[in-house]
């Protein structure tokens, strides 16, 4: 009687513990879906911000359009940086990005004076050196999720 209920504590054991690896998985699995989807919006906005610059300088609209993508830009930034559910295998990678985007996060309230974009100082930001540093990791984070 003592063997079928040990062999049916530790079968029981062995499915909890089971269970918490399927866990783990499914939550590196999320993470590495939201990361991937951050580093693409800073990407996407990497390469369409050059022209909006230049139409910026010339167009109100257009300096309009490219303050509003700043400051969506600005939000996201600051709900990647808001993530707490990290995966344990994640968590190196996490603090990297976290830590670009903190920088980034620094470079777009500079450029944003009051409110008000500054085109002046976007242009001779480390804006974009600091999204290809962040955008570099993708490698890293896709390799989480195999």
């Amino acid at each position: 009687m003592k063997k079928v209920i040990l062999i049916g504590l530790l079968t029981i054991s062995m499915l909890l513990s089971g269970c918490s690896v399927l866990g783990e998985v499914n939550n590196s699995i999320g993470y590495v879906n939201e990361a991937t989807e951050h580093i693409n919006t800073l990407s996407n906005f990497a390469e369409e911000a050059p022209q909006l610059i230049q139409e910026a300088a010339a167009d109100p609209a257009a300096k309009q359009e490219l303050e509003d993508r700043l400051m969506t830009l600005k939000q996201e930034v600051e709900e990647f940086i808001a993530i707490q559910d990290i995966p344990k295998l994640a968590e190196d990678v996490h603090q990297e990005l976290v830590t670009q985007n903190e920088t980034l996060l620094a470079e777009i309230n500079k450029i944003m004076e009051n409110g008000n974009l500054a085109l002046d100082q976007l242009e001779n930001s480390e804006l974009f050196s600091t999204i290809n540093k962040a955008t570099s990791l993708i490698n890293r984070i896709e390799a989480l999720g195999q």
